[in-house]
């Protein structure tokens, strides 16, 4: 039986809340995974890696309620793109959230080595993704397009990052060969960055999907 209207908009509302509560706990594991790294803190990264049941947890729920929504009312098109996004976003968080797992693991594999170079570059790419993260929030939750479209900028910025610390990388292992390990640790982590900066650029497409029901390619 379909459900009321006053009812169906009501779950809208707290499948956006939702969504809100994981990106922001999704934001909070990239600060903690970074932070675990830089500080060389075993025990914070452990609490990343524990915590992602916590984030899969919420990920099942919210698709679930997605799913029930779909079954219970057939939407209005502008409700339909509403749903459909949630289900797109919280995939996109879900992953990104993954990445922060796997930074905290890197942490717990060269935990106590003395970094090979300064983390500089890392550091920085972690600080514009969780921004773009944080824009895309208020960007879907005001359906503000033009703050959506700008996230691109960032993802440059982040990739720019991410090709620096790859070229520097690279010369240290091929100047000593018993960096190799933590280099390429480290490049990984640079990667998880970028992916979560690509991640973010794809949430940003979803939100101007929801507001105009146009999919708007911007990482082109």
């Amino acid at each position: 039986m379909a459900v009321s209207r006053e009812t169906f908009q009501s779950e809208l509302e707290r499948l956006q809340e939702d969504l809100l509560r994981l990106g922001t706990l999704v934001e909070e594991a990239i600060y903690k995974a970074v932070t675990a790294l830089k500080q060389q803190d075993a025990d914070l990264a452990r609490q990343v890696v524990e915590g992602d049941d916590v984030l899969d947890r919420m990920t099942e729920e919210i698709e679930g309620r997605c799913l029930e929504l779909l079954a219970l009312q057939q939407p209005l098109a502008r409700d339909l793109r509403v749903v459909g996004t949630a289900l797109k976003i919280v995939t996109d968080l879900e992953r990104m959230g993954d990445h922060a797992v796997d930074i905290a693991k890197v942490t717990l594999r060269i935990a106590g080595q003395p970094f090979i170079k300064p983390l500089v570059d890392i550091p920085r790419m972690a600080e514009i993704a969780r921004s773009m993260l944080r824009d895309c929030l208020r960007a879907y939750v005001n359906r503000d397009v033009k703050l959506a479209e700008e996230m691109i900028e960032r993802d440059h910025e982040v990739d720019h990052l991410y090709n620096q610390v790859f070229r520097e990388l690279l010369v240290i292992m091929m100047e000593d060969p018993k960096t190799i390990t933590q280099a390429t640790h480290l490049l990984f982590v640079a990667q998880y960055l970028e992916r979560i900066g690509d991640h973010a650029t794809n949430l940003a497409e979803w939100v101007i999907y929801m507001a105009t029901g146009e999919r708007k390619e911007l990482n082109v």
